[in-house]
């Protein structure tokens, strides 16, 4: 395991960790909004016996820089995302896996940089694109619940806001009490205007889709109370090359609830590639 950092074109500072054999296929993981590198737990390590394992903390999460500006920027996100790939000088190959707001990072990608560098793509529980009345960017009812709570700088507020929101990122079923901590404590650590600046853009990627020459998996948990399945199910129809893996029941955290299905999807994905 090595934690490693480069800096994005725009001076932004992004800290990734990368595990697993040098030579196996290259897994970007992308985690959500108010989360970090260090939410993936054991399916991360399940998925660095197969793959060389890069997880991102996205700008303003984890230990990356929290710039004041540029979440609105497409060119912003997938910026990052690129340095990281030439920094591991991953130039083909790659899987590129989204989960929550991660899905809108990587289409960010894939929209400026193309799929030169990537032979697939794995949203979960994601959207790919965000705002006020854009077509599959519909938010969840645990999400709507949450806000403005979430955005608030009052610890207390903001716990309030959090609570139904990591129960739903946890899923229902065995006891996650560490993970569901582990969740809440991320949550918490991001700055509060980060998390707010997040959801103040908009972007439609549905051209992206549209165009992509790569095949895509998309794994949703019908029940997701944050991202609702509708999304998962819009980029489903948009994409030309497409595999749909729905959890019945399931909430928004797959790789919490299930790692070992997670990791076997994941994998079966990308063994077709």
């Amino acid at each position: 395991m090595s934690v490693r950092n480069v800096v994005s074109p725009d001076g932004t500072q992004i800290v990734y960790r990368v595990t697993g054999p040098q030579g196996a296929r290259p897994l970007v993981l992308l985690h959500g909004w108010a989360a970090s590198l260090r939410c993936w737990g054991t399916a991360e390590e399940l998925l660095a016996q197969r793959f060389r394992v890069i997880a991102v903390d996205l700008r303003g999460h984890g230990y990356s820089d929290a710039p004041e500006a540029g979440y609105d920027d497409p060119v912003a996100w997938a910026g990052d995302v690129a340095a990281v790939l030439a920094a591991e000088s991953v130039d083909s190959g790659a899987v590129l896996l989204g989960w929550s707001y991660g899905g809108i990072v990587l289409t960010d990608y894939l929209s400026v940089h193309g799929t030169d560098a990537v032979a697939g793509v794995v949203y979960c529980g994601s959207l790919a694109s965000i705002g006020p009345g854009v077509p599959g960017a519909e938010q969840g009812r645990v999400m709507k619940e949450a806000i403005p709570d979430v955005f608030a700088e009052g610890a207390g507020r903001a716990m309030r806001g959090f609570a139904a929101f990591g129960n739903a990122s946890v899923g229902p079923g065995r006891d996650k009490g560490v993970d569901a901590q582990r969740m809440f404590g991320l949550s918490l650590a991001t700055l509060p205007r980060v998390r707010k600046a997040l959801f103040y853009r908009t972007i439609d990627n549905s051209a992206t889709l549209e165009s992509l020459d790569i095949p895509v998996l998309v794994m949703h948990g019908t029940d997701d109370p944050v991202v609702p399945v509708t999304d998962g199910r819009y980029i489903a129809e948009a994409v030309p090359d497409v595999r749909e893996s729905y959890w019945e029941g399931a909430q928004h955290g797959l790789f919490i609830e299930d790692p070992e299905r997670f990791v076997a999807e994941v994998t079966g994905f990308a063994e077709t590639l």
